[in-house]
């Protein structure tokens, strides 16, 4: 059985599948064009899937009609119809919880890094503008005791939220899709509707799956509707957030500061306004980057893929029914 990797992965991942006797492709240059991709697509019978620069959506399944897997190397599957997928009965997996420590760190960075106007300081110091003591200048806030809510308490939010209560007794408020029993007991965290989420959070972070559904549901109206001293952190997906809306509600003062690992569009233009400004760290979609964390996801990847060439259910799915289809 092929697969197809179309960027480098650690090696821990290739080997296992290569000790599991698959051919692995793996492209020459890695910055392939559309068409590029599509041709390695269709000579290969099972894909894992780095990055998201191109949909896996009805007119690639067509041009692809090979395709008996799909491995992705992340948790988000956004860039994957599903429901297409399922109808050709083709499994998706992708690799959940290895990097939800690593991903919630950098949401603990941001969170840190903008009330600290930690990135605008940092510059003044590489062009030497380290002025005298200013009592008044640039000054940032504190967050003990504050209020923490997340969009999305899963296994991520959960981690930032337990980073949250544990460094600074914040209270921990959430909107979630169902309760999160756990984080309520362990953290005393409160469930709420999404308009106390946003009038009562003095740090918001977006953790939740991506759906069309929430395409930029954080705007301008959201974010006006926030504390004047409010945060908004995303390191889910920058399709949360119209970027414009948030650049005008910080320039408005209607919330205070915003840290982004992710943006909208992806990656940002070096000449958006809203990296002029003092309140605003934006980090170059680095959640998962850490060694321990790659090194997790390539290996679940591959045990995706090894597992499908074995006849065996993927381990971690994201289309289960597919199984139940063949079963059926």
């Amino acid at each position: 059985m092929k697969v197809f990797v179309n960027k480098r992965i650690p090696e821990i991942g290739i080997e296992m599948l290569k000790k599991a006797g698959l051919q692995v492709i793996l492209p020459e240059n890695e910055n392939l064009s559309y068409e590029e991709w599509i041709e390695y697509c269709k000579n290969t019978d099972t894909i894992l899937s780095v990055g998201g620069d191109f949909k896996y959506d009805k007119n690639f399944f067509d041009a692809c009609p090979n395709i008996k897997a799909i491995a992705l190397y992340s948790v988000g599957f956004d860039h994957v119809d599903i429901i297409e997928a399922i109808h050709r009965n083709i499994p998706v997996g992708n690799t959940p919880d290895v990097l939800s420590r690593a991903t919630s760190d950098v949401a603990f960075l941001l969170m840190q890094s903008v009330a600290r106007r930690a990135s605008y300081n940092f510059q003044k110091v590489k062009e030497g503008n380290w002025n005298d003591f200013d009592p008044l200048h640039a000054l940032g806030q504190e967050i003990y005791g504050k209020t923490m809510g997340i969009f999305g308490l899963g296994r991520i939010g959960f981690e930032m939220a337990e980073k949250a209560k544990k460094a600074f007794d914040m209270n921990i408020i959430y909107h979630n899709r169902n309760h999160n029993e756990e984080a309520e007991k362990e953290l005393g965290a409160k469930y709420v509707s999404f308009d106390e989420l946003i009038e009562n959070a003095d740090v918001l972070s977006v953790h939740a799956n991506f759906t069309p559904e929430h395409k930029e549901l954080f705007n301008y109206s959201v974010f006006e509707k926030m504390k004047p001293d409010a945060i908004f952190i995303n390191t889910a997906r920058g399709g949360f957030h119209n970027q414009k809306d948030l650049y005008r509600a910080l320039l408005d003062k209607k919330i205070w500061g915003a840290g982004l690992d992710v943006t909208n569009p992806e990656p940002i233009s070096p000449d958006d306004p809203i990296l002029e400004l003092s309140s605003v760290c934006v980090l170059p979609h680095i959640g998962s980057a850490t060694i321990e964390a790659r090194n997790g996801m390539a290996k679940l990847a591959a045990g995706n893929i090894i597992a499908f060439s074995k006849g065996e259910k993927m381990p971690h799915c994201t289309n289960p029914e597919v199984y139940s289809r063949h079963s059926s």
